[in-house]
């Protein structure tokens, strides 16, 4: 676990120091960043920044704040800097998080090219689910819904390493943006926690899908179900059933496909569960 901590003078009028921590995994591509925030007021603004997008904070107490910051997968090495700006006066600290290399593995497998190529039937569907997708991802932050800590889906650990690129005929395709767990068909699925179902439909990519709106900007998505249990706008708690494991979509066998946005950012769930998992609130 890393912890690194700031502490970041505002504007001259300020009454305290703005002060910054941020604990993850690592400061890598992939990971989840918690940001905690201490010094604004009760019921004051606070606004965060990072990777060129606004991340939603929440109250964590009278005077603290958190933020959840993902490293995108495709994010390169560097420095980059994190506003925060809080308070009235309005006092303003840039938090630096510098991000290390992160390898990801490569695997080049031979499949039937039916696998590899989508028919061209299939172009306007394939377009329009992942406009649909993508909605959902960069819709605006709700409200928190999670309450405690985030939990596995499914007992099984995961077979399937987060960010693995894959050639499949010579064909490079996107990077695996998610945690594949091989789990038995007719596992029950659980919700990782709170929140409320945007997506519960038959994707062509991922089959059977669920996507949970956790809010403030993080989602999780559980995909390849061989059944679906719960209904769009259903409000569900951490461990609610909500499907399945299965088959369905583009895969050649059963198993649970588990993938995380933070503001957008792909990031492995296993972080999530590191930092916002049973041995933290």
């Amino acid at each position: 676990m890393r912890v690194a901590v700031a502490v970041l003078l505002g504007g001259l009028l300020a009454p305290a120091p703005i002060q910054i921590s941020a604990r993850s995994r690592s400061l890598q591509p992939g990971e989840l960043v918690v940001l905690s925030i201490a010094g604004p007021e009760p019921g004051e603004p606070v606004r965060v920044r990072a990777f060129d997008r606004d991340v939603a904070a929440y109250s964590a107490g009278d005077h603290e704040w958190r933020a959840l910051v993902g490293i995108d997968l495709d994010v390169k090495p560097g420095t980059y800097p994190v506003a925060v700006d809080a308070g009235s006066p309005p006092q303003h600290a840039v938090y630096d998080l510098v991000v290390a290399r992160r390898t990801f593995r490569t695997r080049r497998l031979t499949v039937d090219e039916a696998f590899v190529t989508p028919p061209a039937s299939e172009e306007d569907r394939i377009a329009r689910e992942a406009r649909l997708l993508a909605s959902a991802w960069t819709s605006p932050p709700g409200e928190r819904q999670w309450t405690g800590p985030f939990v596995r889906p499914v007992p099984e650990p995961a077979n399937s390493a987060f960010g693995t690129r894959s050639i499949f005929n010579g064909k490079r395709r996107n990077a695996h943006g998610g945690a594949d767990f091989l789990s038995p068909s007719g596992t029950p699925v659980h919700a990782p926690n709170a929140g409320h179902v945007v997506i519960a439909g038959d994707l062509y990519f991922s089959g059977n899908t669920v996507v949970i709106d956790h809010g403030l900007g993080l989602f999780s998505m559980l995909a390849h179900l061989s059944a679906i249990d719960v209904r769009e706008g259903e409000v569900v708690g951490a461990g609610h059933v909500v499907g399945r494991v299965g088959a369905t979509g583009r895969v050649t066998g059963p198993h649970l496909h588990w993938a995380v946005r933070a503001s957008s950012a792909r990031i492995d769930p296993l972080s999530l569960l590191t930092v916002l998992g049973p041995s933290h609130d």
